[in-house]
């Protein structure tokens, strides 16, 4: 069990436990809700309802509002989707892109919210559910582009000499299959449980020194604020920053399914 790292005089050290709570609704039943399943339907509907406000009433000059919506939009389709795939292919797997990008984004930004202070993205089932929704779409992306060669240039790529194939096709299936979904999953996952792991250490440790230490503790406190601070606009930045990787590392392995070769 993992031993829960609030001690009886409210210090609240930095633990993995922070992402195992207990169900709050429906315990017991396999509908059981935790504190980060409810920030996630939060951030969800945040998300949504942004967007159908943003976009209902469309004008030909747009308000400040559609402005903002317009240029987030633009942001993915030009700069990732358009960039990488082109406009044909860009435009035919831009809602993926666009979902994949706003939901993480969103996700990652709960982690620096005050009364929230844990990230959507912070449990396995999300990154990995959205691995898995890349790893399809390149899937499905190879296949319909090259229906009878896509495995075989993947696993068997052209130019290598065939006694090498005997090394290069169990590299290419690790390497295309295997760690393509898993450096997915665990490259938003474990940035997300660091940053939140070193919120919660500087604003903990601010109490610590000067609520319960006081004196002149309290100048440690105000520096680990500071940092505290400094590190919640950093945070902020990496929200971004792994919503943009991920969206555009599977447009990449998309774009690679339908290169010409398949």
């Amino acid at each position: 069990m993992i031993a829960n790292a609030e001690s009886s005089d409210g210090f609240h050290a930095p633990s993995i436990g922070d992402f195992f709570p207990d169900a709050l609704l429906f315990a017991g039943t396999p509908f059981a809700l935790t504190r980060i399943n409810l920030i996630q339907i939060l951030a969800t509907v945040v998300l949504v309802v942004l967007f159908v406000w943003g976009t209902r009433r469309m004008r030909l000059v747009p308000t400040r509002f559609q402005s903002v919506v317009e240029m987030g939009l633009d942001f993915v389709r030009v700069n990732i989707a358009h960039d990488l795939l082109g406009r044909k292919d860009g435009n035919r797997f831009l809602p993926i892109l666009t979902t994949m990008f706003f939901m993480i984004l969103f996700m990652n930004a709960t982690g620096v919210v005050p009364l929230l202070n844990i990230a959507g993205t912070g449990v396995i089932a999300v990154p990995l559910l959205l691995a898995v929704v890349s790893y399809i779409t390149f899937i499905y992306a190879g296949i319909r582009k090259s229906p009878k060669n896509f495995f075989k240039n993947s696993l068997f790529p052209a130019g290598v000499p065939p006694v090498l194939y005997i090394i290069v096709t169990p590299l290419e299936f690790l390497s295309t299959f295997i760690i393509r979904p898993v450096t997915l999953t665990l490259r938003l996952l474990m940035n997300m449980i660091v940053g939140h792991l070193m919120l919660v250490l500087f604003f903990s440790a601010t109490w610590f020194f000067t609520v319960q230490l006081s004196g002149w503790w309290t100048a440690l406190g105000v520096g680990t604020l500071a940092f505290g601070f400094v590190f919640t606009l950093f945070e902020l930045l990496v929200a971004f920053l792994q919503a943009y990787v991920f969206t555009i590392l599977t447009a990449v392995y998309i774009q690679l399914a339908v290169a010409e070769e398949h």
